[in-house]
């Protein structure tokens, strides 16, 4: 794409960010920032550099602009194969799109596939980012299997900065309980955390066989077969699992009010126990699903889209401190591979995009006073930076971090369309939406990498090894 509209900063000069409006979880304030290579050297008033300007530091004026801490994005799919298809996203595009929407870090689900090792499943999903990638990134492990093997190899995988798992508990990947317990006390041994993907198996399998005739046709079955009770019973489960092993435990991606007291049950109970939503779910409603085929169809993830009260229930969890992390789920495809399933509801791939668009979503509810700029932060860097193993140098605007740092003015706006989308995706799901803020600039370790016109500076960046955070 074209050039960025500030020449690109060579190493050896500084850059000050002066008098822009500073974020973090517990206060905003105007503040200076001056960059030294790719670092926060400072931040404070009034900034003094010695020496020419011109030759070494670079000056630019943030008044009345919001400076975020780089998002981080702790749930997405890129290069994945599923249901016959694999995403239209892979880590080249979707981390030009995840920069392109202020997100500095992702941190994408490899997969140990049946009668691999989790030294093989690591090694696949760092040869898909071979290409370059134009964000920092990380990966989960996802575990298919439990054997002698595999549980020597978690700590292995601690050692390689992987400090995060996956579990499920459906698809042909899910475990049984005695080797979901197996797992969660292995990893437990580690302190690391375990997400966990929560729909109760037998329930949709019992559903979904039941469905007969001109029903396969129709997109709402796909939300009829995965009910709410299907999700909160599995939460309510590995909650439990989770307290019996010691273990940290994320519910990915919650959609429901009943989900969502069942997390709330658990942290009243002083469980180690976390909660994940996405975009989808804070601004959409099954009624999505009623529309026709191929605008239906866009809508198919798992668990699905719920209902207005679920949207409400959601929110109010976001500002009481019930929901910890606001991720994005991205899995993306097309429209002609939506259509695999046009036959039949169950063939319908899964996903949806958002990586590049989660940032500005919330900043424009923040703008209108649902939702406060300090507990944004919280929710896409500070909080995602402790949970997975970051927190000794990105998700927070201090001194001797990343200068990965997000420029939002306030003033100007934003519509989401596919004309603007950064994703391969050929359909944008919040299409249309008109959006108070726009983002300015996004630095990626002290390097401008993206401007308001979305020009991207590409494959600037690497692997993520991850530590466990002190206090999880």
């Amino acid at each position: 794409m074209g050039e960025l509209y500030e020449p690109i900063i060579i190493s050896m000069k500084k850059i000050l960010l002066k008098n822009g409006i500073v974020v973090n979880s517990k206060k905003t304030f105007v503040a200076d920032i001056l960059i030294e290579g790719e670092k926060i050297k400072k931040v404070a008033k009034n900034i003094k550099v010695l020496g020419s300007q011109s030759l070494i530091v670079k000056v630019i004026d943030c008044k009345g602009k919001y400076i975020f801490p780089g998002f981080i994005d702790g749930h997405t799919h890129f290069d994945l194969s599923v249901a016959g298809t694999t995403t239209i996203d892979d880590f080249e595009s979707g981390t030009k799109a995840a920069v392109s929407g202020g997100t500095t870090t992702i941190i994408d689900y490899g997969t140990q596939y049946h009668g691999e090792t989790l030294k093989q499943g690591l090694k696949n999903w760092l040869d898909k980012a071979k290409n370059g990638v134009s964000c920092d990134f990380g990966i989960h492990m996802s575990i298919s299997e439990m054997n002698d093997k595999v549980r020597s190899e978690i700590k292995e995988m601690v050692k390689e900065g992987v400090t995060s798992f996956k579990l499920y508990t459906t698809y042909d990947i899910k475990l049984d309980d005695d080797k979901m317990l197996d797992a969660l006390t292995e990893i437990a041994k580690c302190k690391g955390i375990t997400g966990v993907h929560c729909e109760n198996d037998g329930i949709i399998k019992e559903l979904r066989a039941n469905v007969h005739g001109d029903d396969n046709k129709k997109v709402i079955s796909h939300a009829l077969t995965r009910p709410t009770v299907a999700e909160a019973d599995c939460v309510n489960r590995l909650s439990y699992m989770s307290h019996i092993t010691g273990a940290a435990f994320l519910a990915v991606h919650v959609t429901c009010e009943e989900a969502l007291n069942e997390v709330t049950n658990a942290k009243e109970k002083g469980y180690k126990v976390f909660g994940e939503t996405c975009p989808q779910y804070l601004y959409f409603d099954d009624s999505v699903y009623k529309k026709s085929f191929d605008e239906a169809s866009k809508y198919v993830c798992a668990p699905p889209i719920r209902k207005k009260k679920d949207i409400n229930a959601l929110w109010k969890a976001i500002n009481d401190g019930r929901i910890d992390i606001v991720s994005t789920d991205h899995c993306s495809f097309t429209k002609e591979q939506k259509r695999l399933g046009k036959d039949d509801f169950r063939k319908i791939p899964g996903g949806l995009n958002g990586v590049e668009q989660r940032g500005i979503l919330l900043f424009d509810a923040c703008m209108n006073k649902k939702l406060k700029v300090e507990r944004m932060c919280e929710l896409i860097s500070e909080n995602p930076s402790k949970l997975f193993g970051l927190w000794d140098r990105k998700g927070f605007i201090k001194e001797g971090f990343d200068a990965d740092l997000v420029i939002i003015d306030p003033k100007k706006k934003t519509t989401l369309n596919i004309r603007n989308q950064v994703s391969k995706s050929d359909y944008c799901a919040f299409e249309g939406k008109k959006l108070k803020g726009k983002i300015e600039r996004v630095f990626l370790r002290g390097r401008q990498v993206v401007d308001e016109d979305k020009n991207i500076i590409e494959k600037t960046g690497k692997f993520i090894k991850r530590k466990i955070y002190k206090d999880l």
